[in-house]
């Protein structure tokens, strides 16, 4: 999309975008010093001007005026849209430094891996099968495992189009806006310091953060293959966990197999989704893939396949060793083996279940560290923690930053109430992404005809509004069939518009099969199992909205304006730079 002129007239400092060089390898020699950027500049530097070069907050004067444009900024972000090119190559310069394309789909495979299966798989199957779904909390990873795939076909198509470290903040960025990238922006930033909590805020902060982001720095192909080994000794332990489960399992223990109902099975589908998040994280290793339309199909979607089986499969092995009612809430593997004589494996578990939660902060380090580094890029945060490091081509800045809010996040909050907000944000975040697929294939600015349009925005509002319909009835406990009949016929016939009208994109080597079908699933399976966690979570995540929009307001909205037009107002100082003549790009 074309950047419009500012008609405020600002002087821009000419250092806010640094040309990004990559430094040419030559035999025997390194292309620079340790610590030298592409720039010229040191690395290790710490100035004002690092973290707030806009014309916006050069001084008091300059931010007072700013905030009182605060509305015209505002609807001028909220309007606009970024660009695959801008994304690629635009904000990459922030970074003065290239990351190394060092990552295969082998790499993908593991890191999807090694990011979702934590030690949630452990944790929480345990709470939900004794508390909601009983035997049937395999058909509650079945349901959360089928969405999640969805989501990852999704992330998928876009990453391999736009192989950037921002994931979904650069895809909805593209697609949906400053604004709407923004919110998910700090959901994703939520996710990534919450998904770091798993066994106490101590032992958590001194041993796990703090091992994970300091192998993370040193470099991405040596943290891929540690990953990689330390998951294959997990497989082997999940792998007896399983055979010994159906080997020891009693059939009669999976009766009554619905003791809960189905909203037992639907709630507990909503919280073990927590066990499939992670794999957003992968995705945001796209920029340090080597042939990403290859690597990144296959990697993803790959894992998230192998990932689903193995996780329905360990469930059903549970519930076949242990009564669902003597499921222990805390610790449900580890008592199940000693239920069934075999002591010492529970000791094997626990170490896989520690394993399992160093890989996934590991992994989880990385990918949210690039995906700040890309935010940090669009100056939302500032722009140094966009820097990428001169010789281990990584964003040590970006990966101190989750480090410490994730310490700081441990000492001042309850798990409990972050896993809720955490969930919400993850289901809401899945759910823009089928949306921003769904626009980006079948919208264009000024080339979708008017009527195709019209058909798009009503098929997408019939789309939502029966979906919403459909979680409202779920959530009542209303069991007449009218209702639902009408709102998912509704759906139906909503997906079936957009299946009728013309699409405006075809991807180029890689996309999601059945369009609109599945990412019209997508969202009525994400805003169900919104629909499942209950108005706590709802109004938690509302919450935590509202402070990031103040952030936002204050700070994000005048960066990211300043970013947008400073091209145009570099024209209009530099006479004959360029070629526009119509106030666009």
């Amino acid at each position: 999309m074309g950047i419009k002129i500012s008609s405020e007239p600002q002087d821009f400092p000419s250092n806010l975008t640094i040309p990004l060089n990559p430094p040419i390898a030559t035999a025997g020699m390194d292309p620079l010093p340790q610590s030298a950027s592409a720039s010229g500049r040191s690395y290790w530097r710490f100035s004002k001007q690092d973290f707030y070069p806009e014309p916006t907050f050069q001084n008091l004067s300059t931010y007072l005026s700013a905030l009182s444009k605060t509305p015209h900024r505002l609807k001028d972000r909220i309007l606009d849209r970024s660009s695959d090119a801008r994304e690629l190559i635009e904000c990459k310069k922030q970074s003065e430094n290239e990351m190394k394309k060092c990552l295969t789909w082998w790499d993908l495979m593991w890191l999807g891996f090694g990011s979702v299966v934590g030690s949630g798989i452990f944790s929480i199957t345990g709470q939900e099968t004794h508390d909601h779904a009983g035997p049937a909390i395999v058909l509650s990873y079945a349901v959360s495992g089928l969405s999640a795939l969805l989501s990852v076909f999704c992330y998928t198509e876009f990453a391999v189009e736009i192989p950037i470290a921002g994931g979904s903040f650069s895809f909805l960025r593209i697609e949906l806006g400053d604004f709407i990238a923004f919110i998910a922006a700090g959901n994703i930033l939520l996710e990534g310091l919450v998904g770091g909590r798993g066994i106490g805020p101590f032992l958590d902060i001194i041993f796990c953060q703090h091992f994970a982001n300091g192998i993370a720095v040193t470099g991405t192909k040596r943290t891929s293959v540690l990953n990689w080994v330390s998951s294959i000794f997990g497989v082997i332990v999940i792998v007896f966990v399983i055979i010994v489960g159906f080997v020891h399992g009693k059939s009669e223990n999976l009766e009554p197999f619905f003791p809960y109902g189905a909203e037992g099975v639907f709630t507990a589908a909503a919280v073990v989704y927590w066990s499939y998040t992670g794999f957003d994280m992968v995705a945001n290793m796209a920029e340090e893939v080597k042939k990403p339309s290859r690597d990144i199909p296959v990697g993803l979607v790959g894992s998230m396949s192998l990932i689903t089986v193995v996780y329905c499969l360990m469930s059903l092995a549970l519930v076949m060793m242990v009564k669902y009612t003597q499921v222990d809430v805390n610790a449900a593997y580890s008592y199940a083996f000693v239920g069934i004589g075999m002591k010492w494996a529970k000791y094997l578990v626990s170490i896989v279940a520690l394993k399992g939660m160093t890989t996934s902060l590991l992994v989880g380090s990385m990918g949210q560290a690039r995906y700040t580094t890309q935010i940090a890029r669009s100056h939302m945060i500032p722009p140094y923690f966009a820097l990428v490091h001169p010789k281990t081509g990584t964003p040590v800045y970006a990966t101190l930053l989750i480090t410490t809010g994730s310490c700081i996040l441990a000492f001042f909050s309850s798990l409990d109430v972050l896993s809720s907000v955490l969930s919400f944000s993850t289901l809401f975040i899945f759910m823009l992404m089928a949306v921003a697929l769904l626009v980006r294939r079948y919208y264009v600015k000024d080339v979708t005809p008017k009527c195709d349009t019209m058909k798009f925005v009503t098929s997408l509002f019939v789309i939502f509004g029966s979906s919403i319909g459909i979680t409202i009835l779920w959530s009542s406990k209303y069991r007449g069939w009218v209702g639902y009949v009408v709102t998912i016929g509704s759906w139906f016939l909503g997906t079936l518009g957009l299946a009728l009208t013309s699409k405006q994109r075809i991807p180029k080597v890689w996309g999601v099969p059945l369009v609109p079908w599945l990412p019209s699933l997508s969202i009525a399976m994400n805003l169900f199992l919104i629909g499942s966690l209950g108005a706590a979570a709802v109004w938690r995540f509302i919450i935590c909205s509202v402070i990031m929009l103040v952030y936002y307001v204050l700070a994000g909205v005048h960066a990211t304006y300043d970013m947008a037009h400073i091209d145009q107002q570099e024209l209009k100082l530099e006479p004959g730079k360029g070629n526009s003549s119509d106030g666009t790009l």
